[in-house]
């Protein structure tokens, strides 16, 4: 993976009310192997793939809040702290305040003005993520059950955008060409480009807006197939697009995510 930018994600990771349900389903949809931290770090699961770390997961505290299973997204910063501070000053809401994670590095989570949720990951002996697909020339390389595209769909576009701009130093951001009932602004305006925003409020009442990751498959559609086999949903069928083959699907716990892949 190239070395980090300030503000591009790094880390993906689950928080599930079911470990053992969620280290099963990923090891069988994408091959990942699961490592479990010791009481110092809460239990705290490293999911790697062919040896190298693409995702974390972690159980659900009894005395944490009990909202839906879900995959938070972490964006890299130099100084988590200060990113905290920013973002509580820029319109956002600290949910879970910067804190040590051995020497490993800093982690926080933010609420942002969409209120969709984001984390913060300062890097310390842990970079994040170690592997990622490569898209080039339209077709997807090194990517099945890898990390490949995080997306932010939010009601509050330019909000948001100016959030972190403002919060996270987006600084070379591309606005692809408007299009009725579309808008998109990507987080580079050239590679590696590995996410975007996309504008929300053209979508139905009630559909979720907030981060999503996307998890390279080497076949889109035998990927939702096996998603369905291991208890998921399938959320919006897989389609080909000018990007990819792509699906949206919820895992065994209901915690939503995105399938890509080459255009069959």
């Amino acid at each position: 993976m190239k070395h980090p930018e300030a503000g591009d994600p790094v880390w993906v990771d689950i928080y599930t009310a079911d470990p053992d349900r969620s280290i099963a389903f990923y090891g069988e949809l994408f091959g990942w192997t699961a490592e479990r931290g010791g009481p110092e770090f809460g239990g705290y699961i490293t999911f790697r793939k062919n040896g190298k770390a693409v995702a974390g997961g972690m159980g659900k505290m009894p005395d944490s809040p009990q909202g839906p299973d879900q995959w938070t997204v972490y964006l890299a910063s130099p100084d988590a702290r200060a990113t905290a501070e920013k973002a509580a000053a820029h319109g956002g809401t600290v949910v879970v305040p910067p804190m040590d994670v051995g020497d490993l590095g800093v982690m926080a989570v933010l609420g942002d003005p969409g209120e969709a949720g984001v984390g913060i990951w300062q890097a310390g002996t842990f970079p994040g993520i170690e592997t990622t697909a490569i898209v080039n020339d339209g077709k997807w390389r090194d990517h099945d059950g890898a990390p490949s595209w995080f997306e932010l769909h939010s009601r509050r576009y330019e909000k948001a955008l100016d959030f972190y701009r403002d919060v996270f130093g987006w600084d070379d951001t591309l606005a692809m060409p408007e299009q009725p009932g579309f808008r998109y602004t990507t987080i580079h305006s050239m590679s590696p480009m590995r996410g975007g925003v996309m504008d929300a409020s053209v979508l139905p009442e009630g559909a979720p807006a907030g981060w999503t990751v996307y998890f390279g498959a080497d076949d889109v559609d035998k990927a939702v197939a096996k998603v369905v086999e291991l208890g998921g949903t399938i959320l919006a069928p897989a389609e080909d697009t000018p990007y990819g083959r792509m699906a949206s699907v919820a895992d065994a716990t209901g915690a939503r995510f995105s399938l890509g892949g080459d255009v069959v």
